[in-house]
């Protein structure tokens, strides 16, 4: 773990200075990833130089809010709270004569993670700092994010870490005292879009997923290979046709650090367009 997470500061600490940045931002969602984010831009920027933000909906748990601040506080960053409840409110009002009739869906969610990434970019232009993404490599491959939301920015630091890594790595972090809550690294991950959610209503088991993600982004395995390891056969077809399917968001990412033998990007050349995936 010593090695991935100095060489994610290493690159990150390169990347911001031929940048010419000096500053770095990062959403706080009170979730593992955002946590892992925050303590490698610490490192890499000093807390001085490090600005956390949280921006809670009405969806947004307690306890989420409640471990944001504390990551801040055992960090020593500045930390400042955007509520933006208001505004997906505002944003639905508008839209509600043109949706009239439709049933709410992944949209209205869609709609928090874009008004957050708005914010953060407007803080980014502001204060002339580096916007921090905080996407993992699961997430990544599988599209579970949202397009000019929560991948807006102009550094995708974790992108080459797996969702089961960014654990390990939490861990590592806190060998010696508790800097990521232990309530962060313990409770369910959520991205807290609707009440009640999870990330496991729509991706397989972390452990199970990232196996079948290393066979077969990084060790270029069939779905048969894969299924003749022992994953099941609907998982497989289900996690494969995500990956071919959301090449479009991935080529639309920001750039990140690769610590991999196969990051996404320049090391995967792939079709966006995916009319043969079915």
């Amino acid at each position: 773990m010593k090695d991935i997470h100095d060489a994610l500061v290493l690159g990150l600490r390169d990347y911001a200075h031929k940048s010419g940045f000096k500053r770095a931002l990062v959403a706080l969602s009170g979730g593992i990833d955002s946590a892992l984010v925050a303590v490698i831009a610490v490192e890499a920027f000093g807390a001085e130089n490090v600005i956390g933000v949280s921006l809670p909906s009405a969806i947004s748990s307690g306890h989420s809010r409640d471990d944001a601040r504390k990551l801040a506080d055992n960090l020593g960053i500045r930390f400042e709270t955007i509520a933006i409840a208001e505004a997906v409110a505002a944003c639905e009002q508008a839209l509600g004569p043109v949706f009239k009739g439709l049933k709410p869906d992944v949209t209205e969610e869609n709609i928090q993670a874009r008004i957050r990434g708005v914010l953060m970019m407007a803080l980014s232009n502001k204060f002339g700092s580096l916007l921090l993404t905080t996407g993992n490599k699961s997430e990544v491959a599988v599209g579970y994010c949202t397009l000019y939301g929560d991948m807006a920015g102009g550094l995708a630091v974790i992108s080459d870490v797996f969702k089961t890594q960014v654990y390990a790595l939490s861990r590592w972090v806190n060998r010696e005292r508790e800097i990521i809550p232990e309530n962060t690294i313990a409770k369910a991950p959520s991205a807290e879009l609707r009440p009640g959610q999870t990330d496991q209503d729509s991706l397989p088991p972390y452990d199970q997923l990232d196996a079948i993600l290393k066979g077969y982004v990084e060790e270029g395995l069939s779905r048969k290979d894969l299924m003749q390891q022992g994953f099941p056969e609907a998982v497989v077809n289900d996690v494969v046709r995500k990956v071919d399917l959301n090449e479009y968001k991935r080529k639309q990412a920001a750039p990140g650090l690769k610590i991999t033998s196969l990051a996404f990007g320049v090391g995967r050349r792939i079709p966006i367009v995916q009319k043969y995936v079915s």
